[in-house]
């Protein structure tokens, strides 16, 4: 899933973006932790309970994109939106979620969900503090591409990936004692990534290469990250 967020403002806006005619459909799927039953009532509370602390950017707004062929259930969308909320540490926030379906260029319709958090700790009434959210996202959108086994968008790749000739300790060691140079050996991964939209796809290409895809130990704590 491509996961992308912001903090914002805004209740009412954000509620008739999320509601618009131009998509195809519209489901307000969950409304959680708000007393009211609509999403505009929703979004307008989180607003008043936020007049109490000085945040005005009193909401977190997050958009869950699957690749556009993938066939994604509404369970699947769940526990990418689930996962979010803990790495963002809005567990048990009042939240709600949206789908949207709208058909393509190519006349497939396809559905994306939005996921929207009120920041105010009712507790403490302050606004929950979102560090790094834009790196946690981004791993995480990492980690469930690689799960899937879905094409990795070439965006989401790390710096070090956009490169073939950068290279890890680990990966330089490991390439000398195969006798091997590693500018070849990351040159060769990642051509096989880029041509491959599977895992399956990938072993062969890496096979293709003289490589075997091997299930690594993150025990000893010098596996480089995924």
């Amino acid at each position: 899933m491509m996961l992308e967020g912001n903090q914002r403002g805004g209740a009412k806006n954000l509620a008739q973006h999320l509601v618009k005619a131009e998509n195809d459909h519209v489901e307000i799927h969950e409304i959680r932790g708000f007393a009211s039953d609509n999403l505009m009532g929703a979004l307008n509370e989180a607003y008043a309970v936020s007049r109490g602390t000085k945040a005005k950017q009193f909401l977190y707004s997050l958009s869950v994109n699957p690749p556009p062929k993938a066939q994604v259930t509404i369970g699947e969308f769940e526990a990418a939106i689930n996962r979010a909320e803990q790495e963002l540490g809005l567990t048990g926030q009042p939240r709600a979620i949206v789908f949207h379906e709208k058909a393509g260029p190519d006349g497939v319709v396809r559905r994306h969900a939005h996921s929207v958090w009120s920041r105010t700790n009712i507790a403490d009434m302050k606004a929950i503090p979102m560090s790094h959210d834009h790196t946690k996202l981004t791993a995480l959108s990492r980690e469930i591409f690689i799960e899937k086994g879905w094409k990795m968008p070439r965006g989401f790749a790390k710096s070090s990936e956009r490169d073939p000739n950068n290279f890890t300790r680990a990966e330089w060691e490991q390439a000398k004692r195969t006798g091997r140079d590693p500018r070849s050996v990351r040159t060769a991964i990642t051509d096989a990534w880029a041509i491959s939209d599977s895992k399956a796809s990938f072993s062969y290409a890496l096979n293709e290469r003289g490589y075997q895809l091997a299930r690594g130990d993150r025990r000893g704590g010098n596996t480089p990250d995924n």
